[in-house]
């Protein structure tokens, strides 16, 4: 059963990385918290010219903060605990149904060569990513 659950986190890895998945788990929030309250402060400050000359020096701070905490989502799979691989497996397993496979390039092949088979795995690894770990998805780089 390991074996399935690890074939299963490579396979969610291999389409993650061919949609070129990025999740930021935290920091998103306070992004925005920062370029609001620059914002707030600047207009406090200098009436409505303080309001833009805050919001975009608390945008860039704000960007500053929260750039490069983006990670490729195959990261993110292969570093999460049991319990959480267990939780992904049986999503996955759910839209495998009753595929068989000998080992984890067959699966992937498989999956890969199914268009809808793909785009199902990549909707489940996106729901379980935004669901399960509250995190925000972007593509590309």
């Amino acid at each position: 059963m390991a074996q399935r659950i690890q074939d299963i986190m490579r396979l969610c890895c291999e389409v993650s990385a061919n949609q070129q998945m990025k999740a930021a788990v935290k920091g998103s929030g306070k992004g925005a918290a920062v370029a609001g309250g620059g914002a707030f402060l600047g207009g406090l400050l200098a009436g409505p010219p303080g309001i833009a000359a805050g919001g975009a020096l608390g945008g860039l701070l704000g960007y500053w903060l929260t750039s490069g905490q983006f990670k490729p989502v195959p990261e993110i799979i292969m570093a999460l605990p049991p319990q959480q691989q267990q939780k992904l497996y049986s999503d996955v397993m759910a839209i495998l149904g009753t595929l068989d496979w000998v080992d984890v390039v067959q699966l992937v092949t498989l999956v890969m060569g199914n268009a809808t088979m793909q785009q199902q795995v990549a909707a489940a690894v996106l729901s379980y990513v935004t669901k399960e770990l509250k995190a925000e998805v972007r593509y590309g780089d």
